[in-house]
């Protein structure tokens, strides 16, 4: 036999296999009968609680008329300016002061892991308790700030509710305190899966602290980064929870979000088409933003 046939020849045990018998189904009678027991919930559950309901919110707010509707509420046009500042506020301080932090607490010292426990607490509390706090702690004079002004300071706080640009900036405060620690973990992840060695020879080639963070860091994690920011934008705009809980829109709807005027349109002037109109007229934001991030993501060629 000659070379080449030696290494074409199926080795012993190989060439020894039963074939599979002629005629014979892949999968037997049972074998589908299980395959359909597992897939088909699924299957029931994707269509009643995803298809449907989206299609049926399609639907519903597919009419042209109901966005003629919308533009020609004043409520509408200054809840846009307040969605855009809010979540371009917000996302983009979170995710930078994150992205500072994670660095922080790479240090091996015990009271940073310690402390590291400690400032992950926001993001384990419930979201509504910690709401309505902030809400008391800023509502009129007898709110725990005022009062603490008062009392200790000597001084007379502003009414943060009352005013609209304190009402917002206190939304993008709650929102930072509650969704800080959870970004700076994902962070923190992602530096420490950076192999070390890199860092090492860096440090022996002269490389200071800000040259490897600018060198190795964001290169290595600009995925996750960009990625992080996606899901972040995307989240924040569908969430209501934290503008109706802390500011409650006011004063005179001028912090209402998109997700909190559609949340008032459905449940407090009976007018549920409106209220999905409202949530849809966000698609032209978002989807532009999901495909420059994406695209940002595909022509980085250093990763992880």
């Amino acid at each position: 036999m000659s070379g080449t046939e030696q290494v074409l020849a199926p080795p012993p045990r190989a060439a020894n296999w039963p074939g599979w018998p002629a005629g014979r189904p892949f999968f037997g009678s049972s074998d589908w009968v299980w395959a359909l027991a597992f897939v088909v919930p699924y299957i029931l559950v994707l269509l009643a609680f995803v298809l449907v309901p989206l299609g049926y919110g399609l639907w519903m707010g597919g009419s042209p008329t109901l966005y003629a509707v919308l533009w020609s509420d004043p409520i509408y046009a200054r809840t846009l300016v307040n969605t855009l500042i809010f979540v371009g506020l917000a996302v983009n301080v979170k995710m930078i002061l994150a992205l500072l932090l994670s660095g922080f607490f790479m240090r091996r010292r015990r009271w940073i892991k310690g402390l590291l426990v400690v400032f992950m607490l926001p993001w384990v509390m419930s979201a509504i308790p910690a709401f309505i706090s902030f809400h008391w702690m800023l509502v009129s004079e007898q709110g725990f700030i005022n009062s603490f002004l008062r009392q200790v300071v000597g001084i007379e706080g502003p009414l943060w509710l009352s005013n609209p640009r304190l009402a917002l900036g206190a939304n993008v405060v709650a929102y930072i305190w509650k969704w800080l620690p959870f970004w700076t973990l994902v962070f923190l992840a992602a530096r420490m899966a950076i192999p070390p060695d890199i860092y090492e020879a860096a440090q022996v080639d002269g490389a200071g602290g800000l040259r490897r963070f600018a060198d190795i860091t964001l290169p290595l994690i600009a995925n996750v980064f960009f990625i992080a920011t996606l899901l972040s934008v995307i989240w924040t705009v569908g969430d209501f929870t934290i503008v109706f809980l802390v500011s409650g829109g006011g004063p005179f709807h001028l912090t209402e979000v998109v997700a909190t005027l559609a949340n008032r349109y459905w449940f407090d002037y009976g007018q549920p088409d409106l209220g999905v109109a409202a949530a849809i007229s966000m698609l032209p934001l978002l989807i532009p933003i999901a495909v420059v991030l994406m695209r940002r993501v595909q022509a980085r060629g250093v990763q992880l």
